[in-house]
């Protein structure tokens, strides 16, 4: 307790699935004294990979909060997931720490995870580490994922260490910045012995120290001189004190080696970044807008200032009930301070406040400027929401998730389940805001959206386990459009009706004509005389748009039509709105069907980005689903294609697309237009969509 602000770290770890992040943060906590065994992923023992599915699956789907101490430095660390369908774990966990440990398996090398990662950390601009792992299995290539690195990211990747013996046999690496090389223990506790560097190895080890000096001298003006000065070389205490600066800077990025699973490494990983990575007092202030206008002000992190903090995860568990995970951005927080919501105005108490180690919960009595934390039971706090004083005034910008790529729809299994549903769909959107969800009542569903075929089972399992709510998932009904394509001078209706009494009569004439694409719906009035009295001409248009609703073809909407009342006639007792507006209706059924009516489909936009080698097999794949290329362009060494494809094209595309790019393209959809369904799939619509009608009203 009472851990100083500059003596905090805080690591995301972060990396392409199976690089072995799980593994090291447990090396980091079996090392550092916090758990007294090395869990394994086969056995579901780890600290971080604690709900059921995780276990199951025996991969991160959750972002995990760990801490631990070393040689007087607190660690806050958070274990992100490296499955795709999870990348909104990272991205959130990012936001909130000030350095990114990327994780690279070394016999894979960089992967779309690892671009994934390295995206978001640059986006929030925190500190970014490599760590070459898993360098103890046989295909272990620590050069060539090196050499990817500095491919990728530039001569600014700096070899800080390379393993002497990779492979199975791997326990000794050589440290550049010591010059000495580091053999560790066989028993997986990480500790380590330093001794020379061998003779073969020497020539290898100079060069590539001299390489991190230049490079350390060429990125600050002052060092650079004195670089000259002292005959093209630095002073040990010049180049620790320059590597710290330009690491905080961004300006170098470091690259590490370890074997989470043996614990190699780990040890000197921890020693570099308590001693080069940003504390919380080195992090660039956070903006903050101000409530009620555009002006942004910066929250600095100060001790002893005013108390803000920023909620970045929300979880539910049985008998404990919502729990927010905060950092700490100024001042400092202690059990039972009052806070204001600055995003709804709303006063919130933290009775407690706990420091949480994956499942594991222990009450802090504070948590200082940096440090992450936990509260339960806030009664109207959410991801992405500021609490402070009532001075501040301002909410911290939020975290932007990434949009759906995929929608399923839910039927319940038991009649009278729709409100647990709802309730428990809205608990895990706020567990993770990258699911979404909303009641359709065009299409008459539940529709769930995420980021991948596995994210929704993920949440249709937990809607099950956690809420008790049994459901089958559906395909997306596609939310097709009817129009006309030629004009239809006069189409005509006579409602007449008598049945004892005032009867009913109606009678109209109207012109259908087909509008632009997109313009939607004109209603014009053309009666002159007073054929039809003004008073019915409402009813009209009102009967006009009700059968819109559900169109003459196949029961979906109408849409980019002009429709003209310009002729008709009426009764002085039998004429009402009613029998107008029933009138209006059958004379546009009447006349749509005579204007040559066709099905239009939403069509989408999409953005492809994959490695050049698989160009072929991805626009291939997007030709068979009746996309059309409509551009390509390159993004540093991956491919961009933009196509437009029919949304009923596109439901099962996250995980085909990942199939043929092994796992490296990702994509991005918006709407973009309706487009006319081709004939011979239009005549299968229609005709499911009228059989369907018919058993509906059988």
């Amino acid at each position: 307790m009472g851990i100083s602000p500059d003596k905090i770290r805080n690591i995301v770890i972060a990396g392409h699935g199976g690089s072995g992040k799980t593994i090291l943060a447990e090396s980091i906590l079996y090392i550092t004294g916090t758990t007294n065994r090395l869990g394994r992923i086969e056995d579901g023992s780890t600290i971080s990979d604690y709900s059921k599915d995780e276990i199951a699956r025996q991969i991160s789907i959750n972002s995990t909060v760990l801490n631990t101490n070393f040689d007087g430095y607190k660690l806050n660390i958070i274990d992100t997931p490296g499955y795709t369908d999870f990348t909104g774990s990272v991205k959130s966990s990012m936001r909130i720490m000030d350095t990114a440990l990327i994780s690279v398996n070394a016999s894979e090398g960089v992967e779309v995870g690892t671009e994934i990662a390295v995206s978001y950390a640059k986006e929030y601009g925190i500190e970014i580490c490599f760590v070459i792992n898993k360098l103890d299995y046989e295909k272990a290539d620590f050069d060539s994922t090196l050499n990817q690195l500095r491919e990728f990211y530039g001569n600014h990747v700096a070899e800080i260490q390379f393993p002497v013996n990779q492979g199975s046999g791997f326990d000794s690496i050589i440290d550049v910045l010591k010059m000495k090389m580091l053999k560790f223990s066989s028993d997986g506790k990480g500790s380590y012995t330093e001794h020379e560097i061998p003779n073969d190895l020497m020539e290898k080890a100079k060069k590539l120290h001299q390489e991190l000096i230049e490079i350390v001298a060429e990125e600050d003006d002052e060092l650079m001189n004195r670089f000259f000065e002292e005959g093209g070389t630095l002073t040990e205490e010049e180049l620790i004190e320059g590597l710290s600066r330009e690491i905080k800077a961004k300006k170098i990025l470091p690259v590490l080696c370890s074997a989470g699973s043996k614990s190699i490494g780990v040890r000197p990983l921890l020693e570099f970044i308590c001693k080069y990575c940003p504390s919380p007092l080195d992090a660039e202030p956070f903006l903050a807008k101000k409530n009620g206008n555009d002006e942004y002000i910066e929250i600095e992190p100060k001790p002893d200032g005013e108390p803000v903090i920023f909620v970045f995860k929300t979880i539910s568990e049985p008998h404990i009930g919502e729990m927010s995970f905060f950092r700490v951005l100024s001042g400092k927080i202690t059990p039972g301070i009052d806070l204001l919501n600055q995003n709804r105005n709303k006063t919130e108490r933290l009775t407690q406040i706990f420091q949480m180690n994956g499942k594991t919960r222990k009450e802090l009595p504070e948590a200082v400027t940096g440090d992450i934390a936990a509260v339960v039971k806030l009664k109207d706090t959410h991801v992405n929401d500021t609490l402070a004083g009532k001075s501040l005034n301002a909410s911290i910008e939020p975290i932007i998730f990434p949009e759906p790529l995929i929608e399923q729809a839910l039927v319940s299994k038991q009649k009278g389940d729709e409100d647990k549903i709802a309730s428990g769909l809205a608990h895990l959107h706020e567990e993770d805001p990258t699911f979404l969800f909303h009641y359709d009542p065009e299409l008459g569903q539940t529709i769930i959206s995420g980021q991948g075929e596995l994210h929704l089972a993920i949440i249709v399992n937990r809607l099950k386990e956690k809420y008790g709510v049994d459901v089958n998932v559906v395909p997306t009904k596609i939310p097709y459009r009817e129009t006309i394509k030629t004009k239809v001078e006069s189409a005509e209706y006579k409602h007449k009706k008598q049945s004892g009494g005032h009867g009913q009569y109606g009678h109209v004439f109207l012109r259908l004509e087909p509008m632009k694409r997109g313009t939607g719906f004109e209603f014009v009035d053309e009666i002159v005389g007073g054929v039809i009295p003004g008073k019915f001409i409402p009813a009209v248009e009102k009967g006009v748009k009700e059968a819109m609703l559900k169109g003459p073809l196949a029961y979906y909407p109408v849409v980019d039509v002009k429709v003209t009342v310009h002729y008709g006639s009426y009764h002085d007792v039998d004429s009402s709105e009613m029998a107008f507006k029933i009138a209006a209706a059958q004379a546009f059924k009447k006349g749509f069907l005579e204007g040559k009516p066709v099905l239009l489909e939403p069509i989408y936009e999409i953005e492809v980005t994959v490695p050049e080698m698989f160009m072929g097999d991805v626009m291939g794949d997007i030709s068979s689903r009746r996309g059309k290329i409509s551009g390509m362009d390159s993004n540093g060494k991956m491919q961009v294609i933009k196509a437009t494809v029919p949304l009923a094209e596109l439901h099962d595309y996250a995980t085909k697309l990942r199939s043929i790019t092994q796992g490296r393209g990702i994509f991005r959809r918006r709407f973009s237009h309706y487009e006319e369904v081709p004939k011979e799939l239009e005549a299968k619509i229609v005709a499911e969509a009228q059989k369907e009608f018919a058993e509906a009203h059988a």
